[in-house]
């Protein structure tokens, strides 16, 4: 009877594994030609509204390359560029490498003689869309000599991003910084800790969660610093930058380290956060007393594997089912569908907002929602590519000088439910770092791990730090 239990159990995984394929190829090949005609669709609209258009990064498989000369007044910068290495510092080659699902549906096809003639024609219809599409290393010349070239102020929003005060009173401001909130002691602070959030989110993951569960004692000791990032919340969102890993950096340095005077500190971060807490304990080796990882984007690629690649398609697998995949897979594969998505929810965010609190009579806090819409499409489409795929070839070396050159105490903390970033991630990390301690949170995911547990979490946190400060005196 067990036997037979098991046999049907097993007919039924293999059933909807099939179903969720074929319905992946379907899906994600519509997709693939919605973006291939939004990719035209926007050009125009862009001169229409811009009397330009903005280029992209459409590119082909084929191998093309080129070398430019940027300049902007007397500065020059020689950049070298081609479809299968892109020698700027910062940025990832997923940006502009994305095979089509089209190209990948024979690795779904076990039938042998289905295979074959499904290749035909798979093989065809890549060949006939990739013709059509402009070779990477123009676009992004058009990119680069649009962006370094410009005189226009970067300020003005585009006519797709939002336009209200909450997303735009960084561009009224005299100083280029962060958002920045902070709590706790006024004057000569024990201890200082830096908060930094995950991907489409914004400082109101902390300060509406665990800075009103600290305790006294802690607020009367230590400085609370927590920042919307670069392109998120209440930040700057320039239209003119990359989003590298050394962009992100400079603006934490700028806005909290340096304009507070902050020499030694604490670091709490979630998710895409994790990878700019690392550079910056990298950074700064000697004045980091604790490292908090919350869901820490860390994949191990196999060797022969390019790791920018392998990421992106362990962290967007293009399936239609979970839906937290597929949701990851559209905003990663996808750039114009993700316009138009950044388009219909964050130039309206006040509408949605607006229709939240009225159907649910204001009993609900939109500090969530407003921090998934308060970001531009240029930022999310950067920052995820440049900072989760493209520090894929840098988590090794950030591990190892966290390993090597630092004593600090390091605790990663993972839901056991999160169904975007897998637990193998925070035992990578361990595996590279052994002293650090892995705890897993029972029925919580990517989101619930700190919100709905925040008062846990914060006597947790408290712990961290009280041990890490009578260690280090």
């Amino acid at each position: 009877m067990a036997v037979s239990k098991d046999k049907t159990f097993s007919v039924l995984v293999l059933t909807g594994n099939f179903m969720n394929d074929f319905m992946s190829i379907i899906v994600f090949a519509i997709l693939d030609l919605i973006d291939f005609l939004l990719c035209y669709a926007y050009r125009v609209v862009d001169f229409t509204f811009e009397a330009g258009w903005k280029p992209c990064y459409c590119s082909s498989a084929g191998e093309a390359s080129s070398k430019i000369v940027l300049e902007r007044g007397e500065t020059k910068t020689n950049v070298c560029l081609s479809s299968s290495k892109f020698q700027l510092e910062g940025m990832s080659d997923t940006l502009y490498t994305r095979s089509s699902l089209i190209s990948e549906v024979s690795k779904l096809t076990n039938v042998s003689g289905l295979k074959t003639e499904t290749n035909s024609v798979i093989q065809r219809i890549d060949k006939f869309i990739k013709g059509r599409l402009r070779s990477p290393s123009f676009n992004i010349i058009e990119m680069l000599q649009g962006k370094i070239g410009d005189q226009q102020s970067h300020h003005a929003p585009r006519w797709s991003d939002c336009d209200c005060q909450t997303c735009n009173a960084w561009s009224f401001s005299t100083g280029d910084t962060l958002f920045l909130k902070a709590e706790g002691t006024l004057g000569n602070a024990e201890e200082n800790v830096i908060f930094i959030h995950g991907f489409i989110s914004s400082s109101a993951f902390w300060t509406e969660t665990l800075f009103p569960n600290f305790s006294k004692s802690v607020k009367s000791r230590y400085r609370l610093f927590a920042f919307d990032l670069l392109g998120f919340g209440k930040s700057p969102k320039p239209n003119d930058s990359f989003y590298t890993i050394r962009e992100h950096l400079e603006m934490i340095e700028r806005s909290v380290l340096e304009h507070n005077k902050v020499k030694s500190f604490h670091i709490v971060a979630h998710s895409l956060g994790c990878i700019l807490a690392l550079a910056l304990a990298v950074k700064y080796p000697g004045s980091v007393k604790s490292l908090t990882l919350i869901a820490p984007p860390y994949f191990q690629a196999p060797k022969g594997e390019k790791a920018t690649q392998y990421v992106m398609r362990r962290l967007a697998p293009r399936r239609v089912w979970p839906m937290i995949a597929f949701g990851a897979s559209v905003a990663c594969w996808y750039e114009h569908i993700g316009r138009t998505i950044c388009l219909v929810l964050c130039k309206n965010h006040r509408v949605w907002e607006f229709l939240i609190k009225l159907l649910t009579r204001n009993r609900m806090r939109t500090y969530l929602i407003e921090g998934f819409c308060c970001h531009t499409h240029n930022a999310a489409w950067h920052t995820l590519h440049n900072i989760i795929c493209g520090s894929a070839g840098k988590m090794e070396a950030y591990l190892d000088v966290l390993e090597k050159n630092m004593t600090c105490n390091v605790n990663i903390f993972h839901g056991r439910d999160d169904e975007l970033i897998p637990l193998e991630c925070s035992y990578n990390v361990q595996s590279r770092v052994p002293r650090s301690r892995v705890e897993i949170i029972e029925n919580k995911d990517h989101l619930t791990i700190v919100v709905g547990r925040q008062k846990a979490f914060a006597r947790e946190l408290e712990e961290i730090w009280n041990s890490s400060s009578n260690l280090s005196s």
